[in-house]
C-alpha cells in the first residue's frame, strides 16, 4: 500500500480495494518503524488521522467521491493546525498549539484528506538543508549521510521514503523545489497569491508560497486542486478562478516553446547535472517541443537581492516572538528588556538570529535606500527579464540545483555556500512566478531535478509538461534502497 501514489489511492478507495482507515493504519505503522532514521516528522497525529479516515470512509459509503477523500497527507510544521503543536521547527514555538486551522489545512480537511502529522523543517523555514531545526537534522532517504534539502526537507524525505504519498510544503526561495530535486520528487511552487498564506507562519511575506510535494506531477495536480483558491482572510490572495489541473494533463507538447537560459550553465553548475538537463531537453523535443536559447541577464544579482529582501521581511515578521503573549519565555526575567533579549536569544537558533540581524541592518536608518530599496529595484529587473522571455517561449527549463545533495554538516561553517544552492530557484520567488521541479536522473546515486518555470497562473502548463515527461521516463518511479 505504501507504494501507491495519490491517484492510485483515489482509484483504490473508489473501487473499495481498501478503506482509508486500513491505509492510515498501515502508514502510521510504517512511520513509527522507519522515521527514527529519517527524523522527518516533528509531531504525529494518530488520533486525528484515524478520526478523519473513519469519517472519510463514511462519506464514501454515503456516495461521496473525490481524489483527496480518504487520502493520507502531512503538513509542514508551519501550517497552523487547531489544537496541535505548530512549532515552525523552533524552540521559540515548541509549546505553541494553534487555536485555528490555516486555510490550506482547512481546505484539505474539507476535501477529506487525512492528516498523519506535522513534518520537520528548517527553523522558521530559514535554510537549504533542513539542518537548522530545533528537533535535529532530517536525513535524505537516498543516503542517510546527506541532507534532503530545505526548508521543506521533512515533507520531502517522508514522501521520498514512501511514508506517505504527498505532503504540503512552502517555498520562499526554493524550499519546495530544492528538496524535491534532492529527494527525487515532483514539487510545485504556485504563482504568488494562488494558495492562501493565512495561518501559514510567515518568513518573508512577499516571497512565501505554499504548494505540494509528491512523487508525480499527477499527484501534485490533485493536491494543488485542494489547496488553491481565493481567500478573503489573506490580503495577498488573488481572486482568480482555479482550473481543473488534472483535466489538462493530457495536452500534447507539440509546438511547445521551451527556453533554456544561457546563464544557467556557468561555472557553478556540476557538469554531470548539466548533461542530465540536456538529456531532459532532448526527451521533451521528442515529444514535439521546440527549444531555443534565451537570456536572463539579471539573474546574477538574484542571490544578493534575495538575501537582503528575505531577511528584512523576516526581521519584521519575527519581531512578534518576544516572550510576552505566546511561545518561549526565558526564566525569571529581571525587567522587560531582559525578557525580550533572553527570550529571543534562547528561543531562536543561530541561522534565524543571523538573518534577523542582517534584515534589521538592511532596514536601519541610513541603509534602507542603499540595501533594501536597491534590492527591490533589482527584483523588478529580474521580473522584467522573465516577462521579456515569456514573449518568446512558453516555459523556461534549467537545473533546479547546481549540485546534488551534500553531506550533513558540510556547509555549516560557510552559510554563503548553502545560500548559493538556491541560485536557480530564488528568481521565481522574486518575480512571483510558478515553478516546478521534477526528477531527471542521478549523480553518484543521488537524485537530480530539472526545473520548469511558466507565466503567472500557468501551473497547469507546468504540471502537463512534467506529466508528459514522466509518461516517457521512469526517474520518478525509483525508490531509495531500504524504503
Amino acid at each position: 500500500m505504501h507504494q501507491l501514489t495519490l491517484a492510485e489511492i483515489a482509484r483504490g478507495l473508489a473501487d473499495k480495494k481498501f478503506s482509508s482507515e486500513e491505509l492510515t493504519k498501515v502508514l502510521l505503522a510504517r512511520i513509527a518503524q522507519l522515521d527514527p532514521q529519517l527524523n522527518s516528522f516533528i509531531s504525529l497525529t494518530e488520533e486525528l488521522a484515524l478520526q478523519q479516515a473513519k469519517a472519510a470512509d463514511v462519506r464514501r459509503a454515503n456516495g461521496e467521491s473525490g481524489a483527496l477523500l480518504g487520502a493520507p497527507i502531512a503538513h509542514k510544521d508551519l501550517f497552523c493546525t487547531q489544537g496541535i503543536r505548530t512549532s515552525c521547527g523552533s524552540k521559540m514555538l515548541d509549546n505553541f498549539k494553534a487555536p485555528y486551522d490555516a486555510t490550506v489545512v482547512a481546505k484539505l480537511a474539507a476535501a477529506g484528506a487525512v492528516t498523519l502529522g506535522k513534518t520537520n523543517m528548517d527553523e522558521f523555514a530559514m535554510g537549504s538543508a533542513n539542518e537548522s531545526s530545533y528537533y535535529g537534522a532530517v536525513k535524505n532517504p537516498w543516503n542517510l549521510e546527506h541532507v534532503p534539502g530545505g526548508s521543506s526537507g521533512g515533507s520531502a524525505a517522508a514522501v521520498a521514503a514512501r511514508l506517505l504519498p504527498a505532503a504540503t510544503g512552502t517555498d520562499t526561495g526554493g524550499s519546495i523545489r530544492q528538496p524535491a530535486a534532492l529527494t527525487n520528487l515532483t514539487g510545485l511552487k504556485p504563482t504568488y497569491g494562488r494558495v492562501s498564506r493565512w495561518g501559514m507562519i510567515a518568513y518573508a511575506s512577499s516571497l512565501d508560497q505554499g504548494g505540494p510535494l509528491a512523487r508525480t506531477a499527477e499527484d501534485c495536480a490533485i493536491l494543488l486542486q485542494g489547496m488553491a483558491g481565493f481567500d478573503p482572510n489573506d490580503s495577498t490572495s488573488i481572486d482568480e478562478p482555479v482550473p481543473d489541473y488534472s483535466a489538462s494533463l493530457g495536452t500534447s507538447l507539440q509546438g511547445l516553446r521551451i527556453g533554456v537560459p544561457k546563464e544557467y550553465f556557468g561555472a557553478g553548475l556540476d557538469p554531470r547535472i548539466a548533461e542530465l538537463i540536456h538529456n531532459s531537453v532532448k526527451e521533451l523535443e521528442k515529444l514535439g517541443a521546440v527549444v531555443k536559447e534565451i537570456s536572463l541577464p539579471n539573474m546574477q544579482h538574484a542571490i544578493p537581492a534575495y538575501y537582503v529582501i528575505a531577511p528584512a521581511e523576516a526581521s519584521s515578521n519575527l519581531s512578534r516572538f518576544d516572550g510576552v503573549r505566546f511561545g518561549y519565555r526565558c526564566e525569571n526575567p529581571v525587567n522587560l528588556i531582559d525578557l525580550y533579549k533572553r527570550s529571543r536569544g534562547e528561543g531562536f537558533g543561530p541561522e534565524v538570529q543571523r538573518r534577523i540581524m542582517v534584515g534589521a541592518y538592511a532596514l536601519s536608518a541610513g541603509y534602507y535606500d542603499a540595501y533594501y530599496l536597491k534590492a527591490q529595484k533589482i527584483r523588478r529587473l529580474i521580473k522584467n527579464d522573465f516577462m521579456a522571455a515569456f514573449n518568446e517561449v512558453d516555459i523556461i527549463l534549467g537545473p533546479t540545483t547546481p549540485n546534488p545533495a551534500w553531506k550533513l554538516g558540510a556547509k555549516n561553517s560557510d552559510p554563503v555556500a548553502a545560500y548559493l544552492e538556491d541560485v536557480y530557484t530564488i528568481t521565481a520567488n522574486l518575480a512571483g512566478l510558478p515553478g516546478l521541479s521534477m526528477p531527471a536522473g542521478f549523480v553518484d546515486g543521488l537524485p537530480v531535478g530539472v526545473q520548469l518555470l511558466a507565466p503567472y497562473f500557468q501551473e497547469g502548463r507546468l504540471l502537463n509538461v512534467a506529466h508528459q515527461y514522466q509518461l516517457n521516463t521512469d526517474w520518478h518511479t525509483r525508490t531509495p534502497t531500504g524504503f
